[in-house]
């Protein structure tokens, strides 16, 4: 059988709200039993986020600190990433009118 406890409830912590913190807080748990924790990328920024009833979020930030992706148990979803395209020789050369054979890549 599967341990349901807490990790207050494991550790016999009765001093609540009980955190547990690095740079952020990461955990935080009530006397109720309801608790949340939270994840962070190396700029501070919410990665992802849970709690004791199921809900959850996760987000993807640039370089800028921006928020470019966000998605929830809900089924919300905003993506804002940059969309790479990919294409052949041969469909540049189609879009260009031109022959392949004229197609000289530089850096």
């Amino acid at each position: 059988m599967k341990d349901n406890k807490t990790i207050a409830q494991f550790l016999g912590i009765t001093d609540f709200p009980y955190r547990i913190k690095d740079n952020n807080v990461i955990y935080v748990e009530y006397s109720t039993g309801y608790w949340y924790k939270s994840e962070y990328d190396s700029s501070g920024n919410e990665i992802y986020f849970e709690d004791s009833n199921g809900y959850w979020f996760k987000r993807e930030y640039d370089s800028s600190g921006n928020q470019i992706y966000y998605e929830n148990s809900d089924g919300d979803i905003r993506d804002n990433r940059p969309k790479v395209i990919e294409l052949t020789l041969e469909q540049i050369a189609n879009k260009f009118g031109i022959n392949v054979s004229n197609i000289k890549i530089k850096k």
